[in-house]
């Protein structure tokens, strides 16, 4: 029935002009339409559109040839890192048998901002920064990556369009816009083994003003990966932190001067660079969900965990020390009581 209405050509430049999601759909309603669908080319541009970092010369190149193509490409990280402590716990997994096996030079990374569907900021990283001493400095030291530096005089990013007029303070229109409409998507690749996740939970978890400074701002993305078998904890949260400055004159205007990943447990310690590098190869393995509804979940309740975690330990923190006082008022009364 399509073939009467739509020839080929036609039908090949609509789909070219969807996002992954219609064209899937869009590749079962016929044999017709699935043949022209499954086009390598089509899906291609499916992969610009959504992760701008990907027309990369040496990205085409490596998803080409090591990744399964642009189709499975887009199938591995567009769906969410869906933490689920029932399913993650099989201690069968394949990912145990490479475990330990991954070089921090393995590993790449695509990073594209976006505000309203428009790039504002695109990198790709090969390998982890600074893991020259992979057994020593690194090894031992809090995992951390920083892509922008901030700068008095000059960001790695130009200030973005206008976005509303009003004051960057938390609950205000401009903070509701922005946290709406700013995206942040964090491909990790092995292009060893040709796995690839997105880290990223896409739209912000949380957001907040950055003391002491009165202009900035963060706001943070991130994931819930299981770390069985690599920590005492079940989890850890992949966390992205973007630190943006907020100017004002007409309209409010805005400049990322942070924008960093790094790894933390669920009493919200630092974790060090050899296990969160073993964290990201379990990420590669991890399952996956369409339903970021469900992801966000997962991190609000790792999230609301860790703080009746950190309450518990603050309290008992507290009977010790109240314990440690008396103990201390007891053993001098007893001194003066027996000189006296």
């Amino acid at each position: 029935m399509d073939k009467m209405f739509l020839n080929s050509d036609l039908i090949t430049e609509i789909l070219g002009r969807v996002d992954g999601i219609t064209l899937a759909n869009a590749g079962c309603a016929s044999s017709h339409f699935r043949s022209i669908a499954r086009q390598e080319n089509i899906w291609e541009e499916a992969c610009y559109s959504m992760w701008p970092s990907t027309k990369n010369p040496y990205i085409k190149q490596l998803i080409s040839s090591s990744l399964g193509g642009f189709r499975n490409f887009y199938a591995s990280c567009f769906p969410f890192i869906a933490y689920d402590e029932t399913s993650e716990s099989n201690p069968r997994c394949n990912w145990l048998k490479t475990l330990g096996d991954a070089n921090p030079s393995d590993f790449v990374f695509l990073v594209d901002v976006q505000y309203k569907n428009k790039l504002i900021y695109s990198q790709v990283l090969w390998g982890i920064p600074a893991t020259e001493d992979f057994e020593g400095w690194f090894s031992n030291c809090p995992f951390r990556i920083d892509l922008i530096e901030f700068d008095e005089d000059h960001t790695s990013l130009d200030e973005l369009t206008t976005i509303v007029p009003d004051k960057p303070r938390k609950g205000s229109e401009f903070w509701m816009h922005l946290m709406e409409n700013i995206k942040l998507s964090w491909i990790l690749i092995n292009k060893i083994t040709g796995k690839a996740a997105n880290l990223s939970s896409w739209s912000p978890l949380v957001g907040q003003r950055h003391w002491p400074s009165d202009k900035d701002s963060v706001i943070c993305f991130g994931s819930i990966i299981p770390a069985y078998s690599i920590l005492p904890c079940k989890a850890v949260q992949c966390k992205f932190v973007m630190k943006f400055r907020a100017s004002q004159s007409d309209h409010t205007n805005l400049k990322i001067t942070e924008l960093s990943m790094q790894m933390e447990d669920i009493m919200g310690d630092h974790v060090n660079g050899r296990n969160s590098l073993l964290i990201l190869e379990r990420a590669l393995y991890c399952r996956r969900s369409k339903r970021q509804k469900k992801v966000l979940e997962s991190c609000e309740k790792y999230l609301r965990e860790r703080s009746t975690l950190k309450e518990a330990k603050m309290r008992k923190e507290c009977h010790l020390d109240i314990l440690f006082t008396l103990t201390g008022i007891v053993a001098y009364a007893s001194v003066c009581y027996f000189i006296f």
